[in-house]
Formats: structure tokens, sequence, C-alpha cells
């Protein structure tokens, strides 16, 4: 596809088939992730990607157990591809993903979030150009402050100076791929 053919195509996914993602594919997207502006140029974005459901499964039940819905600027997401938002009944934030990218950034660097969101949106760029679906989850931080998530941490040997910024979900679509919502009006001025 081409750029912005993909740009409009890419889609928010929180359904995926039991089916794994081909291990060089992931290394293609997280090539990707790598390859995101950063900061002066600093490249300080990490990435540790989890390949085992059960995993996958026990840090998205993390994510989820201190979702604040007060927080909320709005309170729907959609009704084919379903958040946590929209249905408090599910028990992850991972959507049964298999594959799940974690994005780490410096804690103290001011620019820490910008560019783990950079990293974000290549990945999610790259995997709709293979054909693999995606989507982005925050709450990072919340997902490894107790002591289960610490515990994580430390056991993948991830330095007391780097946070998880967000995660990018990896799979195949289970169902019919959304269509796109229509763009709001009102959310760009050109001043000359």
């Amino acid at each position: 596809m081409q750029l912005f053919e993909l740009m409009r195509y890419r889609r928010s996914i929180r359904k995926y088939k039991d089916q794994q993602i081909a291990r060089c594919d992931l290394e293609k997207i997280i090539e990707a992730g790598l390859y995101a502006p950063s900061a002066g140029g600093g490249q300080r974005a990490a990435i540790i990607a989890l390949r085992n459901q059960a995993l996958c499964q026990k840090v998205g039940q993390l994510n989820i157990a201190r979702f604040d819905r007060q927080q909320l600027a709005g309170s729907y997401v959609s009704s084919e591809q379903p958040s946590i938002i929209d249905d408090p009944s599910l028990k992850s934030g991972f959507y049964g993903a298999p594959t799940v990218c974690m994005v780490l950034c410096p804690k103290n660097f001011l620019y820490s979030i910008p560019d783990a969101f950079c990293c974000a949106e290549n990945m999610v760029l790259a995997a709709t150009e293979l054909g693999i679906s995606s989507c982005i989850v925050a709450r990072g931080e919340d997902t490894f402050a107790g002591e289960a998530g610490a515990a994580l941490l430390r056991e993948w040997k991830v330095p007391d100076s780097y946070v998880v910024r967000c995660f990018v979900l990896l799979g195949y679509c289970a169902g019919a791929y959304p269509a796109a919502k229509p763009r709001k009006d009102g959310r760009s001025l050109i001043i000359e």
C-alpha cells in the first residue's frame, strides 16, 4: 500500500484470532519502531515483545486492574471492536492478542512519552503493511505499578530508569475488518 492509503486503512483491532504472527514479521515491526523519530535523535525507546499467550493474558490483566473510568474523555469506542470502555466484562486490556510489544523509555526524560508513541505509531503502520492487525494501548506505567508488575520488570532485567509507556498489540483480526469512522470536522486549521 502507499503510505496515505495505509494510514486510512489501519484500524485499532480488539478482537484477535488465536493465531500467532510470524517471528520474521515481528522483527520487521520492531525494526520499524526502532526507526521512529526520537527527541534529538536520541533513540532512547526500547521494545520488549511477548509471544507467550499466557504471559500476554497475565500482563493484560495487570493492565486493566488499575483502569479508572473516571479519567475518560469519552464513554464509547466501538460496537464492532469494543474496548474496555465499552465492555466492563473484558478481563484483559490486551483483548486476546497473541503478541504484545511493550514500548519503554526513560522515566525522567521530558520527551519520553512522545518518543514512545512515535515508536508505537511506526509499529502499527508496519504491521498493517504486513497484513497484521494492531492496537496501541496506554497505561503502561499503571500496568507495572504493583508488586506483580514490578517483579516482571525485574525478571526481564528492565533498568529502574526505564518505564513502560505503551503497548502495541499484534495479531490477526477475528471477524470482519471494521470500516473507517467518518472524520470529524473542524480538527484542522491552516494559518497563512
